[in-house]
């Protein structure tokens, strides 16, 4: 098929953005390529769960492993938090985790979250060597001892709740100074009782709510976090669970919204959730499914446009948190949950999927540049194309070893530098056209390294990628040989 017209196209933020946690103290980081082909699209961002604790002798090991051992009979029962430790720092290099999977995330066309709980005793020194690991990932978006408010991570046990609170905005300062390109995501309780008039510890957060660059609250509508010491079973006289309300947990998290808008001096900022769920362990698989699609269907149904995204906890789990289950027998393999199919539903709903907006046309046989600000701010290529039916096969062949990000009838590809066909069929396998029909391919460019160049003019906001040839689009109607 011949590439008679393209356009420039930019990509701008959804009116909700969806991110995904992969990876955590309940499962292992799933690669890029295996989620989006399981759910057909990228996400504005992938969460990824680090500490840092480099005061303690046991640090860098992954304490869990160190003291494997210990008795313990809760989860954050060891002496630091039981996360993949980060690599990084002023101790360490950018070699390992988790620069090796930011740069797979970004490869797909995906910012990274790390959430990162972090000794509030280290130095300005430690601090600015980690906003020096960031600078070259684009945005990012930083959560720093999250759940602050909270009594189970080791840094709330090395400081007062002040000093968490103070260990926040200095964190902050030093990222704004360093690492502008990095956004700061205060995670604390909010409004938690229907009844309250204000946060929680609102005397010693007040200052981070205002300086911080993005609110959130951590809203698990069922939870059970005895997971893995006991079972969540019905009547249990010490229950380490619970279950809460769809709207009791929307209604929650709008009143924090609202507050910490008052506390702002009545200036908004955007308002996520970075941990979202229903944890099967309660609901059951079933109502689990149902309890996301509601609260979704809330933000869908409320004329006020409050809220920016959440982040699903998470894609494959050890408990029942996850879109898969990991197999118990193969830790790479993932056992797919029902709400699987409800998230995918409603991850290609359009209130949840980026804006395409086209700009000026191009000739389709000359270069065009390609620009990757993040993935709320992309301008690649638009090209429409004609079908005559239902093909039986779809193919992209290139020349370059370019890295990209291709869309077409709703399923997005990858192509890695080196590989050079891309067979699109997969795009119709469930959505088959049933006659003539004109569609639209996308070709967008993250970096292929996973990281910006900060030598390049605005590099450490934006990626530039000079596609010398459109790729050659090869379509058939019918089988080879009948």
């Amino acid at each position: 098929m011949d590439i008679e017209k393209a356009y420039y196209v930019h990509m701008g933020p959804a009116r909700v953005a969806l991110d995904l946690g992969d990876g955590s103290e309940r499962g292992e980081y799933v690669d890029q390529d295996y989620i989006l082909h399981k759910l057909g699209r990228p996400h504005r961002s992938i969460s990824l769960m680090y500490c840092y604790y480099p005061l303690d002798k046991e640090f860098p090991g992954r304490i869990s492993e160190v003291m494997k051992d210990a008795e313990v009979s809760f989860q954050w029962d060891y002496p630091y938090d039981d996360y993949f430790t980060y690599k990084g720092g002023l101790e360490g290099d950018r070699e390992g985790e988790p620069f090796t999977f930011m740069r797979d995330v970004r490869r797909h066309g995906q910012d990274v979250t790390l959430t990162l709980t972090v000794d509030p005793n280290v130095s300005d020194e430690q601090l600015i060597a980690i906003a020096e690991d960031l600078r070259t990932f684009g945005r990012v978006f930083l959560r720093v001892n999250h759940e602050a408010t909270g009594n189970w991570f080791s840094f709330t046990k090395r400081t007062t709740y002040q000093g968490v609170a103070d260990f926040y905005c200095r964190f902050n300062k030093i990222l704004k100074e360093h690492a502008p390109n990095v956004l700061t995501v205060l995670c604390i309780g909010g409004i938690e009782d229907p009844s309250a008039t204000e946060i929680i510890m609102e005397k010693e957060f007040s200052q981070a709510v205002r300086e911080t660059d993005i609110w959130s609250v951590d809203k698990y509508m069922a939870l059970h976090w005895g997971w893995p010491y006991d079972v969540a079973l019905r009547g249990a006289e010490n229950k380490s669970f619970k279950r809460d309300t769809v709207d009791n947990t929307y209604d929650l998290t709008k009143k924090s919204f609202k507050r910490f808008t008052v506390i702002n001096g009545g200036k908004t900022k955007p308002m996520v959730m970075s941990e979202f769920n229903a944890d099967g362990d309660v609901t059951g698989a079933y109502d689990q499914a149902k309890m996301v699609k509601d609260f979704c269907d809330l933000l869908k149904e409320d004329p006020e446009q409050w809220f920016s995204g959440f982040t699903f906890y998470q894609f494959r789990d050890r408990g029942r948190l996850g879109l898969e289950i990991e197999d118990p027998n193969n830790a790479n393999c993932g056992i797919e949950q029902p709400v699987m199919e409800t998230y995918k539903e409603i991850l290609h709903d359009s209130m949840f999927m980026p804006v395409m907006e086209r700009k000026e046309e191009l000739d389709p046989r000359g270069s065009a540049e390609l620009i990757w600000g993040n993935s709320e701010d992309a301008v690649g290529i638009e090209i429409p194309l004609h079908f005559e039916g239902d093909p039986h096969f779809c193919e992209l062949t290139f020349e370059d070893d370019s890295n990209l990000m291709l869309e077409i009838n709703g399923k997005w590809f990858y192509k890695s530098p080196k590989a050079k066909v891309i067979d699109l069929m997969s795009a119709f396998y469930n959505d088959r056209l049933e006659g003539p029909a004109d569609l639209t391919l996308r070709i967008f460019a993250p970096p292929a390294t996973g990281e910006n160049d900060l030598d390049a003019p605005n590099g450490m906001f934006e990626y530039r990628y000079k596609l010398e040839k459109l790729p050659a689009l090869r379509v058939e109607y019918e089988p080879v040989e009948l």
